[in-house]
């Protein structure tokens, strides 16, 4: 059994609204797949009925930590010492989060705590992932 780590957190999801929207996201680790942590956030606010995950490099969580960081999709830095942004986009919009940078350091913690960053990637087969993800795309 891989060790796994889940915890809740609360976001604000800054809106041009009056009033900050507060949101809980679970925050998630598996050991099965140890380069990737996930967000869920649940369907109240997701177009979706049950709620939407996004799956990112642990390593752009720890960087957004401590400075800009992220391509593409997922975009991460400190906005003041207490605080985190996350930034989300995909075909459906963008979402702007600030997260307790505490509340992402202790989360990040315990991943390392279930698999340091030194053997993350010991027992990947790099070969056979590559060859799984040629033969999904065809």
């Amino acid at each position: 059994m891989s060790p796994t780590v889940e915890q809740s957190v609360l976001a604000r999801l800054v809106t041009d609204a009056s009033h900050p929207v507060t949101i809980s996201v679970t925050l998630g680790y598996s050991a099965a797949d140890p380069l990737a942590v996930a967000m869920l956030f649940p369907p109240e606010v997701s177009l979706h009925d049950e709620g939407v995950t996004w799956v990112f490099a642990r390593n752009l969580l720890d960087g957004g930590l401590r400075g800009e960081v992220g391509a593409g999709d997922v975009h991460l830095w400190p906005s003041s010492r207490t605080r985190t942004m996350v930034e989300l986009s995909s075909p459906d919009g963008r979402a702007l989060l600030e997260f307790e940078t505490a509340a992402l350091r202790s989360f990040l913690f315990l991943t390392y705590a279930a698999v340091p960053a030194d053997v993350e990637d010991r027992d990947l087969d790099m070969d056979s992932a590559l060859a799984e993800l040629l033969r999904e795309t065809r």
